[in-house]
């Protein structure tokens, strides 16, 4: 048996401190605990009353059996200390998927259900996919989104599962069009505005390669006056024509968007690749919003980058 107290001690700790802020927030999703104690490299969220737990891959080597014996007292554990039952506790392993995009699917089904973040209703899956169906680091910015859509052409580009989406037809915004690879993704955020009780059909959602569409858009006199675009750091989808590389590809994708924005809109831009350095070419054109996009429960402030560009109004 290992000794776990400083994980069980900071991870009840964390409970307690996190779950009074989550309330006072209006939140049933959130983060307590990021590798706070080395010796334990895990990430748990807190969806509702079920815990996604995550191990992070330190590289660190042990036997098989070592390792499994370890990673089952870790779930054990978390689940005793939250007071959950174990079943409620879904647990994530460093299993390296090579050469797989981030969104293929698990072996397990998992089950869908319904949480809340500030008043509205998001399907989540904790099992059946590598991500959960809400990217929990972009809430401050979904928010920031919602409180700018009033009256606005909303466009999402690589949607997942139309979040932002949803957050901006709360805001009143006059349509959106949801844009994703994946009909998967989009039928769950079909599901999702429907949960919000939103008419599908001032929300268009579209099956596209966004490369292809944006050729076509660009091409297009629709103008949009609020945009997002969060793609993926690498994705070498087999439903893609090209394979998309953020650093490589970030300044084609904002061009284009920008070209796509009515005087006066509004890009937020926004990925996760940790080494990312935005082209020189934007230097002075964008407002760097990562301090205040990563929301206080996020230990890890190099989660995301985002920036914000607004087109001239002239």
């Amino acid at each position: 048996m290992s000794d776990l107290t400083s994980y069980r001690n900071r991870l009840a700790k964390n409970a307690r401190h996190w779950g009074k802020w989550a309330r006072r927030q209006g939140l049933q999703c959130y983060r307590i605990y990021e590798r706070d104690v080395p010796e334990f490299p895990m990430i748990v969220d807190i969806y509702g009353d079920r815990v996604h737990l995550q191990e992070y891959d330190t590289g660190w080597m042990e036997s098989d059996e070592d390792y499994s014996a370890w990673i089952d007292e870790i779930h054990a554990a978390t689940a005793e200390v939250l007071g959950l039952p174990i079943e409620h506790v879904s647990l994530k392993i460093r299993k390296r998927m090579k050469g797989l995009t981030q969104y293929e699917k698990n072996e397990e089904s998992g089950e869908f259900f319904v949480v809340e973040e500030n008043g509205l209703k998001f399907e989540v899956n904790l099992d059946a996919y590598l991500d959960t169906g809400l990217f929990l680091d972009h809430r401050n910015t979904r928010k920031r989104v919602m409180g700018e859509a009033a009256g606005k052409r909303f466009l999402n580009l690589f949607s997942y599962t139309g979040a932002f989406s949803v957050y901006a037809a709360a805001g009143g915004a006059a349509s959106t069009l949801t844009v994703d690879l994946s009909n998967t993704y989009l039928e769950w955020a079909g599901r999702n505005f429907a949960l919000n009780g939103m008419d599908p059909a001032k929300h268009q959602r579209v099956r596209a390669d966004v490369f292809e569409f944006l050729r076509e858009a660009t091409c297009s006199p629709q103008k949009y006056d609020l945009i997002v675009m969060d793609p993926p750091s690498f994705s070498n989808s087999k439903k893609m024509l090209g394979v998309l590389d953020v650093q490589r590809d970030h300044a084609y994708l904002i061009e284009s968007c920008m070209s796509m924005l009515a005087p006066g809109g509004v890009l937020y831009f926004s990925n996760n690749l940790r080494s990312f350095e935005l082209d020189p070419m934007f230097v002075g054109r964008c407002e760097n919003l990562t301090a205040q996009s990563i929301p206080e429960d996020f230990r890890n402030k190099r989660i995301h980058q985002c920036f914000r560009f607004v087109k001239s109004a002239v």
